[in-house]
């Protein structure tokens, strides 16, 4: 049996239970800060790590065959997204362009019968290229965009090792979906591709990518956010 579950149960009080995996929360948090816009507070999102923490201790079941870290993991990094989620400090221009970005990219696929560029998305959206450019910043890098918004755990494009590891505890995520998100993940320009792979797979942040393929940390962010939306064109059918 997992000593490290509730202490009720083990006779380990609280405030030795939070110093055991507070170490854990830090963790994350200091992970997740590296993919977060300045204004998230490093403070904020330990406090609502500790909380996802606590709920893990709750609703840990060890029969569901993976360790309490890994369940605990997915809690607390739950938790201190849906914090920031709750925050609703995001312009409602971000949200309309967002739409915006998405609705033209569905259409200039469809018109062109391939994936439009940076330069006809501009066009299209009577943009200049450094407008859609800030657009496309605003978008990702103003606000927490992942898989989540796609309506798929970010594991989805993780190894099958990390989805079977984790999806007892996530629920489980409809297969015919994951097969479309894995074949509109195969369609989009390399780059794009490659950049969504290193942020979820390689778990690495914008600065990091960056230097991997050679450009600012800024274009790396528009790149995730542009793949976003393609992604989300292609899977529009989901979301109805």
């Amino acid at each position: 049996m997992n000593k490290a579950l509730t202490y009720g149960r083990y006779q380990e009080s609280p405030s030795a239970f939070i110093e055991r995996y507070s170490s854990l929360v830090k963790r994350i948090a200091h992970h997740l800060m590296g993919r977060l816009p300045p204004n998230v507070l490093l403070e904020d999102l330990i406090q609502a790590g500790m909380i996802g923490l606590l709920e893990a201790q709750q609703n840990y079941d060890p029969s569901k065959g993976a360790s309490f870290e890994t369940f605990a993991g997915i809690r607390i990094r739950g938790a201190m997204l849906d914090d920031i989620r709750r925050g609703d400090w995001v312009p409602r221009s971000v949200y309309k362009n967002s739409r915006r970005i998405t609705e033209a990219i569905s259409f200039l696929e469809n018109e062109l019968g391939r994936d439009p560029n940076d330069q006809e998305i501009a066009e299209h959206l009577e943009m200049t290229l450094e407008q859609y450019h800030q657009a496309l910043n605003d978008v990702n890098c103003g606000r927490l965009i992942g898989m989540d918004d796609l309506g798929v755990s970010e594991d989805a494009i993780a190894s099958e090792q990390s989805l079977d590891e984790n999806l007892p505890f996530q629920g489980v995520v409809d297969d015919n979906f994951r097969q479309s998100l894995a074949k509109a993940i195969k369609t989009l320009p390399e780059r794009e591709a490659l950049v969504l792979s290193l942020y979820y797979d390689e778990e690495l942040n914008l600065k990091e990518i960056g230097a991997v393929i050679g450009v600012s940390e800024s274009r790396v962010c528009q790149i995730h956010s542009q793949a976003m939306q393609r992604l989300r064109s292609k899977l529009k059918v989901w979301a109805a």
